[in-house]
């Protein structure tokens, strides 16, 4: 898993609630387990006027003029703005990887499905759960005619506004010390467990000696 990294980018916001992870990549899509490629598929319904399938090459087909991520104020946009419940639905791991692989680092909303939540951390998203004031004030200023900029500084937990918004203010987020530290070094799952290599081995050599047949 990438490093989370801190960074400034573009606000994209969604003012949609109950997204659910059907709407965030479609089910015709979780054919594939390779974590990449999803990124053109990323809300494909609300994306696109026709009716995606997988393998489809999408630099042709139709797009909706009325979805956000279609407005070209928002072209490289890595920080989602949503509303409540973000990620609900089914727990497919594939809405993360859409997510990511389209380019989103960051994700705010009032709140996030708890599964789609420890998804978003094991692959490198942070999900930032912000009171609903404050989320309608970033949705006022991300909707204006100069897009909302934020740099992401994950050691020192602040979102601080880009040029044009600085009296909105550096604003405090909150992570679990856990998750933040996963984030920060790049680890899942499997980077948690390769932190005990050595003990593994170590472990698995003490077996082989001590009970030969079970590895004949």
């Amino acid at each position: 898993m990438q490093p989370f990294e801190n960074f400034r980018g573009i606000v994209l916001p969604l003012d949609r609630a109950n997204v659910d992870t059907d709407a965030i990549i479609p089910k015709q899509f979780l054919k594939s387990i390779k974590r990449t490629g999803f990124g053109p598929n990323l809300f494909d319904e609300w994306r696109y006027l026709d009716h995606g399938e997988p393998g489809q090459d999408c630099a042709g087909r139709p797009l909706n003029p009325d979805f956000v991520l279609n407005d070209p104020r928002y072209k490289g946009a890595t920080i989602l703005l949503a509303r409540d419940n973000f990620g609900c639905g089914s727990s497919r791991e594939h809405a993360p990887w859409a997510l990511a692989d389209y380019g989103f680092r960051v994700l705010i909303a009032p709140s996030f499905a708890d599964i789609f939540h420890q998804n978003a951390i094991k692959n490198g998203l942070l999900p930032v759960v912000l009171d609903k004031a404050l989320i309608d004030r970033l949705f006022e200023l991300a909707g204006g005619d100069q897009p909302l900029e934020l740099e992401v500084d994950l050691h020192g937990l602040k979102l601080h506004p880009g040029h044009g918004h600085e009296p909105l203010g550096p604003i405090d987020i909150d992570i679990d010390p856990f998750h933040r530290h996963c984030l920060i070094h790049g680890l899942d799952d499997i980077g948690l467990t390769l932190q005990h290599e050595d003990a593994i081995a170590a472990y698995e050599q003490r077996r082989r000696a001590e009970a030969p047949w079970l590895f004949s």
